[in-house]
């Protein structure tokens, strides 16, 4: 999943928790450049007091348009500090792009520790 305001990636992550259809994002998936902190709250009755992001992009804002729960009640316990979306960022079901770049470097730094050994074989029978 990501959200998107202004045309850039505020969260992405493939483990989001979906509450009441909303997507809460966990803290290490937050682009924390775009989000700066609100004096506006409010109070879910189960899951407690929330506190409100505004997401700024490029100089343009959106005003609280995230929210989290850093002391959740026990029953959305799951969503302490995650933060979902709403007015104009947009969340949207797509992969997350850093797990398959990781993938590549690896699979490439596997290539590469395959052909030292193949070098090194070879080294040895011309020896």
């Amino acid at each position: 999943m990501k959200a998107i305001w202004n045309g850039a990636v505020v969260a992405e992550s493939d483990n989001t928790i979906v509450i009441e259809g909303n997507h809460y994002f966990p803290p290490d998936s937050l682009n924390r450049a775009y989000l700066v902190e609100s004096d506006y709250h409010t109070t879910c009755p189960w899951k407690g007091y929330a506190h409100y992001v505004h997401v700024d992009v490029d100089g343009s804002r959106e005003e609280n348009g995230g929210w989290f729960y850093p002391d959740p009640k026990p029953a959305a316990s799951e969503i302490k500090d995650h933060v979902a979306f709403w007015k104009g960022v947009e969340v949207v079901d797509a992969p997350v792009v850093a797990h398959r770049q990781s993938r590549a470097v690896a699979e490439s730094k596997r290539a590469d520790e395959d052909q030292d050994f193949i070098d090194t074989v070879s080294d040895l029978g011309d020896a």
